[in-house]
């Protein structure tokens, strides 16, 4: 990558300059901390190109007044040759105009960047494992999975254009009393495939279609060998293997999406090696699992409760509203106990960890958190430990809810989404809104082509500028140029201004772990591009390509090759191809 410096960084480097020579001079006591001072675009644009806290930050703990310290930060800022002004706003804000011959420098820097613009080193090469999807390994994935993957994988590239080294990794549980009950429907599957009418599916276990092949090649494999078995002979391998084909299944359902993951873990491999006793243990060590009875439950009485010993977490002590169990009466493991310990063996190898979840896991984020914040700080120093959570999506046709899937019985199958939609037009879509807020997915909608459909909208403005070096070509053989990029005028810089807030966009999407602010960002950008662009309907002197100006044509081409730069440049973020043709 080149060390070319972008817009914000630049400043950035030029205000702690200025914050030295007041240092240096006397005015601010050496050593402050300057984490929390920002350079950032003013909320109201009309109060210039960039804006400072530096002054209200710093002002407190150097002893002076803030508006004090803008006007000695003011002077040293206005000798910069870029800062056309400098003004102090409200108790002590600076805000910056900057020339435009600054601007015009950022044009050029996206070109030579190209598809490093906006790439950052701020992550510092630390390691973060995202875990994300995770779906129970019982059947094809579904669309209430497909959000929680698309949010996950986005931020995992996300993540890594930032500087960070990413580990992707799935969960597989595959321990639990859910692949018991596939093990046997796959039996029920296996006895069909050897002739057998087995009529409807029995309540309780899985109805899906899908078996239906891992039934048939259990019955070529094994013959009817295990039609009269009792269950003990046939329920763990019959488990395995359909656990083994459904993760297959997933993989390929993944794939669809662009989905890769780098780790797969077993739960049912983790309780093998000892792993949540080696976790109990060490919890034991510091104190943090104690052996005691839990209070009954609300609305239960002394009759029908029994009070049972059972080793306890102190999650209280880290902010839970009351102990958790880490094994149940029979002894076997809970579900939160066999996950710390999965917790604890991927703290080992990452400085920080990000799950993905359901909205419905939400009751236990506070108590994994506890247990992830207890095992790994012991000096002092947690693992840093994220959780999302992402809302259900609901599917619609027209504004009606969708039937079900006759292959999965009870949900509509990820693939089936995909195979009508597309994988780009699912990607965006299901990042065009919070992970924490609700979600309709409107089948009509999203493929709908005009302006309210952000997916349209967005790759619309990249097959917009490839039309528009097209024409450039076909009408006079122009082509883009940075030779005359000072015959732009205050609109196209605003296109510029607005393109160069990428790279501080891409890092603070990638501190706060939010993806969907770059599908955010590319829709203003979009709409910035297509609203200029409209101009040339109605004012000649203002379309992209005007034969009658050959140099400022060049220029306006260079303009929008930069501007299709950033939008490629997003849109490979979220995993969405960039086509050029529409």
């Amino acid at each position: 990558m080149s060390k070319i410096e972008t817009l914000y960084a630049a400043f950035a480097g030029h205000l702690n300059a200025a914050l030295d020579a007041l240092e240096s001079a006397g005015t601010l006591p050496a050593g402050l901390k300057r984490g929390a001072i920002t350079v950032e675009p003013p909320r109201d644009p009309s109060h210039g190109d960039l804006s400072t806290n530096a002054a209200m930050v710093l002002a407190k703990p150097a002893g002076l007044k803030p508006r004090d310290l803008a006007d000695a930060l003011v002077a040293q800022l206005s000798q910069l040759d870029q800062v056309a002004s400098a003004e102090i706003a409200g108790p002590g804000f600076i805000n910056l105009r900057l020339t435009p011959a600054v601007w015009l420098a950022e044009l050029r820097t996206i070109a030579t960047l190209g598809a490093d613009y906006g790439r950052s080193d701020v992550g510092g090469g630390t390691t973060v494992n995202v875990e994300y999807v995770s779906a129970n390994p019982t059947g094809p994935m579904h669309m209430g999975h497909c959000r929680g993957a698309v949010v996950g994988d986005a931020l995992a590239t996300l993540l890594e254009y930032a500087g960070h080294q990413v580990t992707r990794e799935y969960y597989v549980n595959d321990a639990g009393a859910q692949v018991q009950v596939l093990g046997r429907s796959v039996y029920v599957r296996y006895r069909e495939a050897l002739g057998e009418d087995v009529g409807a599916i029995p309540e309780g276990l899985y109805p899906g279609d899908y078996l239906v092949p891992v039934g048939q090649a259990l019955a070529a494999e094994f013959g009817d060998r295990y039609v009269a078995a009792p269950e003990a002979e046939w329920l763990a391998l019959f488990r395995t293997r359909a656990v083994a084909a459904m993760m297959d299944m997933i993989r390929d359902d993944l794939a669809l999406l662009g989905i890769r993951h780098d780790v797969f873990s077993s739960e049912a491999e983790l309780q093998a090696s000892g792993k949540p006793d080696e976790a109990e243990a060490w919890l034991r060590s510091k104190g943090l699992v104690y052996d005691g009875v839990l209070e009954a439950p609300k609305g239960k009485t002394l009759e029908d409760w029994e009070a049972v010993e059972l080793p306890l977490f102190k999650s209280t002590q880290f902010g839970d509203d009351q102990d958790r169990p880490i094994k149940k009466s029979d002894g076997t493991w809970t579900y939160f106990g066999a996950d710390l310990a999965y917790h604890f063996q991927k703290a080992q190898s990452a400085d920080a960890l990000v799950d993905i979840w359901g909205a419905d896991h939400a009751g236990t984020v506070k108590r994994i958190k506890a247990a992830v914040a207890a095992m790994t700080g012991a000096e002092g120093d947690a693992t840093p430990f994220e959780i999302k959570l992402v809302q259900m999506v609901q599917l619609l046709r027209n504004g009606e809810p969708v039937k079900m899937s006759k292959r999965s019985g009870n949900f509509v199958t990820l693939a089936e989404v995909v195979s009508e939609v597309g994988k780009d037009v699912v990607r965006f879509t299901m990042l065009t809104r919070k992970p924490e807020a609700q979600m309709d997915f409107d089948f009509a909608k999203v493929v709908e082509a005009s302006k309210d459909n952000p997916v349209f909208y967005v790759q619309y403005a990249n097959a917009r500028v490839h039309s528009t070096l097209r024409k450039g070509v076909a009408e006079g053989g122009f082509t883009p140029s940075a030779d005359d990029v000072e015959l732009l005028g205050e609109e196209e810089l605003e296109l510029v201004k607005l393109a160069a807030q990428f790279p501080r966009l891409v890092e603070a999407a990638a501190a706060a772990r939010e993806p969907h602010r770059i599908a955010f960002f590319l829709g203003d950008l979009a709409a910035a591009f297509h609203g200029y662009w409209n101009l040339g309907n109605d004012r000649v002197e203002k379309r992209f390509v005007n034969v009658a100006d050959t140099k400022l044509t060049s220029a306006r081409l260079f303009l929008a090759a930069q501007i299709g730069q950033i939008v490629r440049n997003g849109l490979a973020l979220l995993g969405v191809e960039a086509v050029e043709e529409m």
